[in-house]
C-alpha cells in the first residue's frame, strides 16, 4: 500500500505492508535512531512524536501517521543537542539504546508542561526503561533542562 508521510518536516511517498507498524516503516526508511525494544509499547524505546506528542512506534500502525506529522530525533537536532550536553554534565549518559525515545519524550515535556512537579516529570516519563541507570541523573538532567527548580 502507498502511503503518504510527513516526516521530521518531508513529505514521503512510503510503500508500506499491510499491518506494518510505524517503528518498522521509519527504521526501513533509514531512521535508525526508532529503535526496538519490547515490541510491547512498555519501554519506550520506539517513542516518535506524532502532532508533537510522544507516541510508541512499536504499537502504532503506519497508517495512522497519513496526515500528521511526524518527528524522530533526527528532526529535534538542535533541542536533542542542548539536552545531551545536560545529560552529560549530569553524568547520566549510559549506553545510549533508551536515549532516542526518552530524549523525545523529555522535549515533549518542555513543550507541554510549564514548571512541572517532580511528580508530574516522574508520570510524564512513566514507560520509559533504562536498563543502565538509577534514574536518579535522569531525573537531574531532566530538571535543569526544564529548568525546574
Amino acid at each position: 500500500m502507498e502511503i503518504k508521510l510527513k516526516i521530521n518536516g518531508i513529505n514521503k511517498e512510503v510503500t508500506i505492508k499491510d499491518g506494518e507498524y510505524l517503528q518498522s516503516a521509519l527504521k526501513r526508511l533509514g531512521f535508525l535512531n526508532v529503535r526496538k525494544g519490547c515490541e510491547t509499547g512498555s519501554c519506550g524505546l520506539c517513542t516518535v512524536l506524532l502532532n508533537g506528542k510522544p507516541t510508541l512506534s512499536c504499537s502504532t500502525l503506519a497508517v495512522r501517521g497519513i496526515g500528521k506529522e511526524i518527528t524522530t530525533l533526527e528532526g529535534e537536532s538542535v533541542e536533542v543537542a542542548k539536552f545531551a550536553e545536560v545529560l552529560t554534565d549530569e553524568g547520566a549518559d549510559q549506553c545510549g539504546y533508551c536515549s532516542p525515545g526518552f530524549t523525545l519524550t523529555v522535549i515533549a515535556m518542555k513543550r507541554e508542561l510549564e514548571s512541572p512537579t517532580i511528580d508530574e516529570i516522574k508520570h510524564y516519563l512513566t514507560g520509559n526503561l533504562c536498563r543502565c541507570t538509577g534514574y536518579m541523573g535522569q531525573l537531574r538532567a531532566v530538571k535543569k533542562y526544564m529548568e525546574v527548580k
